[in-house]
């Protein structure tokens, strides 16, 4: 099993309370570059209603792929980029087992969006909450949601008897809750 984790400190925060729960002596968090926040350049630390006026802000909402942030980079670099660094792990596993990634909410809509075919305009349509779990499953011929955006249970009760078998990529460990049994 593999944690990838962005570099910034709030993803490792995310991740301390799952670390604390499940890691041991063999759990290894490596920082992997390409899953860093998107660079919104001069719009980075501004609060949203001083942006939504803007004129970029309608592209960012409903063309994505076009919008370069001033100063900053293009949504399409942010999600090749991140592609990049899911596949990388992927392809470089030698044993089946879980890729476990820490990153940001743009970051993770615009690796469930290319997961799922869909085009980077789509992704807005994506909800992703801080700390809550998806999960992909990159074994089988076409990769797969299992689960998107949830954050009312461990990722191991998410996953059940399948977890053998899949690829994992969240926003963090979410609520540690036992899942209900039916």
């Amino acid at each position: 099993n593999q944690i990838l984790i962005s570099p910034l400190e709030r993803c490792r925060e995310t991740l301390e309370p799952w670390l604390e729960k499940y890691g041991n002596s063999r759990t290894k968090v490596e920082i992997e570059p390409r899953l860093i926040e998107v660079d919104y350049g001069s719009w980075s630390g501004k609060k949203l209603r001083s942006l939504t006026p803007q004129k970029l802000w309608s592209s960012v909402q409903r063309t994505p792929s076009r919008v370069t942030f001033p100063g900053g980079e293009s949504l399409l670099a942010m999600q090749e980029r991140s592609m990049a660094a899911i596949h990388d792990a992927f392809g470089a596993r030698s044993s089946k087992g879980h890729v476990m990634v820490v990153s940001h909410g743009d970051v993770i809509k615009s690796i469930v969006a290319s997961s799922l075919g869909m085009h980077l305009d789509e992704f807005q349509r994506i909800v992703i909450d801080p700390a809550s779990v998806t999960i992909i499953d990159f074994e089988s011929p076409r990769p797969r949601a299992l689960v998107i955006n949830n954050a009312s249970g461990s990722v191991s009760a998410l996953l059940g008897d399948r977890a053998k078998k899949r690829i994992l990529l969240g926003g963090g460990s979410g609520p540690l809750a036992k899942k209900k049994s039916k």
